[in-house]
């Protein structure tokens, strides 16, 4: 297959969708021209360059890192369609309607340049309708690419071909979004909203039913539909809210105009209520106000008895939350259904009605049952997919109490469940997940794409992974290989909770980088994510009770040689890191000879949150790299450089991406940020091997390291006089920020004072100490031990 190569891509509308996808772009060093309708005042790129500064203030943030929005070049219909002939994708993301979609087809189609793909963002509008709107010459080349919001971070992407797709551009398209944007496919249908808005709106909408049904209030079943039952945070209610008001019942409004035979069409309709809410301009999140709304401090929710806005809250019945703690599946649902607690009965009512919905229309709206548990898991957030829940909770059992349900008219449709449904013990086996459509268990996807994914996202019943051949574990480490890869290259993984830093993690990987550097070329440093949280608290917190400070140095002194013992191993140590490096993680992460980052990889140096200073290696790395930016500076002084590093240190600055760790310090601009963390590993062996071949070497331990020394330190207290005055932080924050400046400036030495890396060892090591013996250093962690955030004191 030739490769699909897209040098620059247009984005057409710079609404939510549309200014955010060419974020995306150029996050991935894809140039975008981004277009909308000339503005009636000002510069006639107004409405793009407003757009633009709009996702600057975005909060999670579209851009990656702040340079990114210079890739985005703003442009009109007016004058600039010629500019489309510059482009080799180009993503329609106007608003859903086929009018003004088909209207600016007939525009733009004539600037187009030869062989460019041209596909709508649509979230369910007809592919084969949009595409009759393309010149006969061009349809081959167009399909649907609908992206999910927000397109940085939600994973899914459903591309959906029409008739006259051309396979090959489609296997093409499928996948640069794959490794170059990082997303997770599913090919869809051309059915209204596709696969995951059509199970997820039918959700919401069943969430609607039965709520009402049952007269249970919002909150109430934010509380039920929320983590409990695997679902994100923000539940039903509050998911509306975010995604606003309008675009839901758009949806549904969809759903109810194109699926008029459907059984279920009865419910395709949103409540007086909300019908309300959006009349007046209640639209969630956008307009502040909604389902939810906020006074001052107080979240706020409407109660429909009421007719009036109250302060949220809401319980789970004691026995209902009893049941969904039980870690057998068979036996929850069984009980859910038996129980005659409202809360029991709507719980058991939206999982019926879901698994009703997917199976009967499993062979219409997709080509197999795993590609809608992917759909649901990637672009709605659920841990798992209706299919894998059913198959959980035992296939046949739930297929009669369904059965049985329908029959008696307490399901929202009476039509029959498909006859396959009773013919399976499942829809998903080792050898692939049900087509109802075919009748046959179909593969995955066979793209070579996805041989570069050795753990992608798999489904319950699919066949295992391959484990690899353990060399060697502990209590908190395996070294391992995987033989089909690379077999001298190992690959070390972190075994423990969270994979939190304690002893048994620090001799484990002083062990296995021995065993390394005897037996292998090379090692990688990975575990699926976070990658570390930092050093095991509980045992910091139990020796500080104990008043065992030897014993914490001695714990410190073995963190810092297991950091040096990445930096300077004699074969190359790579961190493949995705999601939380954190304290200690970081510091790992620091050590290595190389980094492959996954792009959402949040990296920092956090020790200030309960009252500690980096002691891992952590300043001693920042001092190296002011002093190797000194001395290619004019004059050498090495102290702008730390002043960087403090302010990272002191804030407990957190990257917000692989790029904004870069930039950080906590990795280098030869490192590699890859978009799909599900390649990292791939790409961490591959790049350990060509390090290996190189005749890569450690680094020298560097003896003549410059430091700011005492002019730095009271340079840091000048900043943090002015902070303390100004009551931003407190006489602790003030120590333990005053620690972290000696440590970065080399201890209290004439400054310009050159000194080796273990004497800043030495100096972060104590500092760190002396912290730990202060009570309120030891009450922040007890604080962080009992609640998990940090404690201002």
């Amino acid at each position: 297959m030739s490769r699909l190569i897209i040098r620059k891509v247009a984005v057409l509308g710079a609404g939510v969708m549309g200014a955010q996808i060419a974020a995306h772009c150029a996050n991935a060093d894809v140039p975008v021209v981004l277009f909308d309708l000339p503005a009636k005042e000002g510069p006639a790129n107004g409405i793009v360059d407003k757009a633009v500064a709009g996702m600057k203030k975005l909060d999670p943030a579209p851009f990656a890192a702040k340079d990114r929005a210079q890739y985005i070049e703003p442009a009109n219909y007016g004058s600039d369609l010629a500019r489309l002939g510059e482009c080799d994708l180009v993503i329609e993301a106007i608003a859903e309607k086929m009018e003004w979609k088909l209207d600016l087809y007939a525009k733009v189609a004539p600037h187009l340049k030869a062989g460019a793909i041209f596909a709508s963002n649509t979230s369910g509008l007809s592919i084969e309708a949009l595409a009759a709107g393309m010149p006969v010459d061009r349809r081959s080349q167009f399909c649907g690419i609908h992206f999910f919001n927000p397109p940085r971070y939600m994973p899914l992407v459903e591309l959906i071909p029409t008739a006259a797709t051309d396979p090959a551009l489609l296997d093409g398209l499928e996948t640069w979004l794959t490794t170059r944007l990082g997303k997770s496919i599913v090919r869809a249908k051309d059915t209204p909203n596709f696969v995951a808005n059509r199970v997820g709106v039918f959700s919401i909408l069943a969430v609607l039913h039965h709520t009402a049904r049952l007269g249970l209030a919002f909150d109430e079943v934010d509380l039920l539909t929320g983590p409990r039952i695997g679902r994100p945070k923000s539940a039903t209610f509050r998911t509306g809210d975010v995604v606003g008001l309008d675009t839901l019942a758009h949806v549904v409004g969809t759903m109810q105009a194109t699926l008029p035979n459907d059984p279920w069409h009865a419910h395709f309709s949103t409540p007086e209520w909300l019908q309300a809410l959006i009349a007046k301009g209640a639209l969630g999140q956008k307009t502040k106000c909604g389902i939810y709304r906020k006074q001052g401090k107080q979240i706020q929710v409407l109660d429909l008895k009421l007719q009036d806005y109250r302060e949220s809250g809401g319980e789970v019945f004691p026995e209902v939350d009893a049941i969904l703690k039980l870690k057998n599946p068979a036996e929850k649902f069984a009980q859910l259904a038996a129980h005659p607690h409202p809360q029991a009965q709507f719980l058991w009512s939206i999982f019926r009605d879901v698994f009703h919905y997917c199976a009967v229309h499993l062979g219409d709206i997709a080509d197999n049952a795993r590609d809608v548990d992917l759909a649901m898991r990637w672009g709605f957030g659920w841990a798992q997919g209706p299919f894998e829940t059913w198959q959980a909770a035992g296939w046949k059992a739930v297929a009669e109490m369904v059965r049985d349900d329908i029959a008696h008219g307490r399901a929202m449709a009476d039509v029959p469940l498909p006859a396959w449904v009773f013919e399976r013990e499942g829809v998903h086996a080792p050898a692939g997940a049900y087509s109802a459509a075919e009748n046959a268990l179909k593969a995955r996807a066979k793209l070579p794409v996805y041989q570069r994914q050795l753990y992608p996202d798999r489904v319950l019943g699919e066949a295992p992974d391959d484990r690899g051949e353990t060399l060697w574990e502990n209590a908190g480490v395996r070294l391992w290989r995987r033989a089909d890869q690379d077999a001298r290259i190992g690959i070390v993984s972190i075994t423990s909770k969270m994979h939190a830093i304690g002893d048994e993690v620090m001799d484990g990987l002083l062990e296995a980088i021995a065993r390394a550097e005897r037996e292998l070329d090379g090692l990688v440093i990975w575990q699926p994510a976070p990658f570390a949280v930092g050093a095991n608290l509980q045992q910091v917190g139990e020796a500080c009770r104990a008043g065992q400070f030897d014993l914490l140095e001695n714990m410190v002194a073995k963190f810092q040689r297991t950091s040096m013992a990445i930096k300077h191993a004699q074969v190359p140590v790579v961190a493949a890191v995705q999601g939380m490096a954190l304290g200690g993680g970081c510091e790992f992460v620091m050590h290595a000879a190389h980094r492959v980052f996954a792009l959402e990889s949040y990296v920092g140096l956090v020790e200030a949150g309960v009252g500690l200073i980096p002691a891992g290696g952590g300043c001693k790395e920042f001092a190296l790299q002011a002093h190797a930016m000194a001395q290619r500076a004019a004059g050498g002084d090495v102290f702008p450089f730390i002043q960087n590093a403090f302010q990272t240190i002191a804030m407990a600055t957190v990257a917000k991406s692989a790029q904004d760790a870069v930039r950080l310090g906590f990795g280098r601009a030869s490192d590699d940020v890859l978009f799909n963390a599900h390649e990292i590993l791939f790409a961490a062996i591959r790049r350990a091997r060509a390090m290996a071949e190189s005749a890569w070497r450690p680094a020298l331990p560097d003896p003549q390291i410059t430091v700011a020394g005492r002019n730095g330190i009271a340079t840091c207290e000048m900043m943090l006089v002015n902070m303390a005055e100004g009551g931003f932080i407190s006489a602790h924050d003030y120590r333990v920020a005053r620690a972290a400046a000696t440590a970065l400036c080399g201890g209290e030495v004439d400054t310009n004072r050159r000194v080796g890396e273990q004497w800043i060892l030495d100096v972060e090591r104590a500092q760190f100490v002396e912290l730990l013996k202060t009570e309120k250093t030891q009450q922040r962690i007890a604080h962080m031990l009992e609640t998990g955030k940090p404690l201002r004191n």
